[in-house]
């Protein structure tokens, strides 16, 4: 049995429903994992009591030993913020090229997605309305000057 088999089991067991951190998660409800430098690993135990003070944030032992996985609403919190504070505080994350692209495609998405949500919801059927207005007030060449009085009618 493998590691990463066996934390499957441990989650299960104790009824943790842990979704891949990297897979899409639709909704603002977010599963993240922090990773940090192997080689100072003496870090995580510090981090953790760290992030598990902050409100509105579960944390529970990443699916790497040098891993914290975070739950979080996008509304209250963000990966970005989160690492930032990380680092702030004098922890080191870890910087391979595979971690770094991932950091940057989650920020950019989770970013988009707070964007998002502060946007006013669209109104997709009266939408057609404003354009159809808009062109009734638009000199275009579907227009008569001629008036009615002097049209020939057949």
């Amino acid at each position: 049995m493998n590691p990463e088999r066996a934390r499957q089991l441990r989650d299960q067991e104790r009824g943790i429903q842990r979704p891949h951190p990297l897979a899409p998660q639709a909704g603002t409800r977010k599963h993240r994992e922090i990773r940090f430098n192997k080689v100072k690993h003496w870090q995580i135990p510090e981090a953790f009591a760290l992030l598990e003070s902050l409100p509105g944030l579960e944390v529970a032992p990443g699916t790497q030993p040098n891993g914290i996985s975070v739950w979080y609403e996008i509304t209250d919190h963000c990966m970005e913020a989160l690492e930032q504070l990380l680092v702030d505080r004098g922890f080191h994350l870890d910087n391979s090229l595979y971690c770094k692209l991932i950091r940057a495609l989650v920020y950019f998405s989770e970013e988009t997605q707070r964007r998002n949500l502060g946007q006013p919801e669209r109104l997709i059927k009266k939408s057609h309305e404003v354009y159809s207005q808009a062109w009734e007030h638009h000199p275009h060449g579907d227009h008569d000057d001629t008036p009615p009085e002097l049209r020939e009618y057949k």
